[in-house]
């Protein structure tokens, strides 16, 4: 895509989001917001349609959005009992059907579980785009290794089967962006005559921000709500970081009463609930190491994004950086086991992340240029 790109100041897009994409603090919906802030400079004028639980309507969104349109989600017994996934059943809104049938312009739909009019014959002729965040069925499996709770685990393996079979329904979409490299082929083999290409995630970078120089604490962060991130969490201070001496520092939403009681056992070791944007943006600026792990490789993790862009050395395991196109370097090493993460912190605990080390990460940043890839997306429609 050249970058002289111009576009039509006339052009419309329907964006169907899950959640309400503000604040911008958790993984997909931090590729929403960037999503809509970059096509908006672009001069789209987009019609947000987002799924409310939980978070206020936010005034913020108007600036980047020509109208921004609210549902409710039917969250009753009717919406588990349906054959339907849970999380797309309760998303789905005659009232937002009605809306998008009052003009032409291409819909955008923000992951599986808002493409249920991806097969309604009204939307036919319709532009079409799915765009995917996880292969879902993937991502509840592994939810649902991750979930302690026995009821928790059933409704997620539940889940994974409703999903896998939904999953069909974006044979019926024009275009498939997948965030991640495999996933692509993935979608490539599974649903041939639909084209499928990849596209990062939006995220709220400009340029590589990475202080120079030595920090004197470790960090762990992610939304510590969800199965998977604290259990990422637990076993690296279990293999890890119980291991070393320096100071490690845990930080992210909503972390469970066990994550709490494993961090009390550790004096080097501190937990930080629900930091403040700026609280986050602080500490991932002034960690001398970025300790990621995950036992799932779906999608692109936004917090390695947050890492790549803001962050001195990052320490993580291969899954973690799996079809994401991140090709590591001095800047971001690779262990494959317990050992070899704590090898590679002591390795660089004495390292000062310096002028040479900063280029080698602008490198790896490329392929995440938000305008660039806000013009690639303006290409397909």
């Amino acid at each position: 895509m050249p970058t002289d790109f111009t576009l039509s100041k006339f052009m419309h897009l329907h964006i169907i989001s899950f959640d309400i994409p503000y604040p911008a603090n958790y993984g997909g919906i931090i590729d929403v917001y960037y999503k809509l802030v970059w096509l908006h400079k672009l001069g789209i004028k987009i019609h947000l349609h987002c799924f409310e639980y939980g978070r206020k309507h936010a005034k913020e969104l108007e600036a980047v959005c020509e109208k921004v349109n609210y549902y409710k989600r039917e969250t009753g017994i009717m919406s588990h009992l349906s054959l339907l996934p849970y999380t797309v059943k309760s998303r789905v809104s005659k009232k937002l059907r009605k809306k998008l049938l009052k003009d032409d312009a291409p819909i955008l739909c923000e992951v599986l579980n808002t493409c249920s009019i991806l097969s309604d014959s009204v939307f036919k002729n319709r532009f079409k785009i799915y765009r995917h965040s996880n292969i879902e069925h993937h991502y509840y499996q592994g939810l649902a290794k991750a979930e302690k709770n026995i009821f928790r685990k059933l409704f997620l393996l539940l889940e994974a089967k409703k999903l896998n079979r939904f999953e069909k329904i974006i044979s019926h979409a024009d275009l498939i962006l997948a965030v991640n490299q495999n996933d692509t082929a993935y979608f490539k083999k599974e649903y041939p005559k639909v084209r499928t290409e990849y596209l990062p995630s939006f995220h709220s970078h400009t340029k590589v921000n990475s202080k120079e120089g030595s920090g004197n604490f470790i960090l762990f962060h992610g939304n510590l709500s969800i199965a998977e991130n604290s259990d990422a969490a637990g076993w690296l201070i279990q293999h890890v970081f119980s291991k070393i001496t320096k100071h490690v520092v845990i930080a992210g939403l909503n972390p469970g009463d066990s994550l709490h009681t494993l961090v009390e056992k550790y004096d080097h070791i501190d937990l930080i609930p629900n930091p403040t944007e700026a609280k986050m943006t602080e500490l991932i600026l002034e960690a001398h190491q970025h300790v990621l792990y995950t036992k799932q490789a779906t999608g692109l993790k936004l917090k390695l994004l947050n890492v790549l862009f803001s962050g001195r050395h990052i320490i993580c395991n291969e899954k973690m950086i799996e079809g994401s196109g991140v090709v590591p370097n001095e800047s971001i090493q690779i262990g494959h086991t317990a050992k070899d993460l704590i090898d590679l912190i002591q390795k660089t605990d004495t390292i000062a992340f310096d002028k040479n080390l900063f280029q080698k990460r602008e490198i790896i940043c490329q392929p995440f240029n938000n305008q660039i890839n806000a013009k690639t997306l303006a290409g397909y429609l």
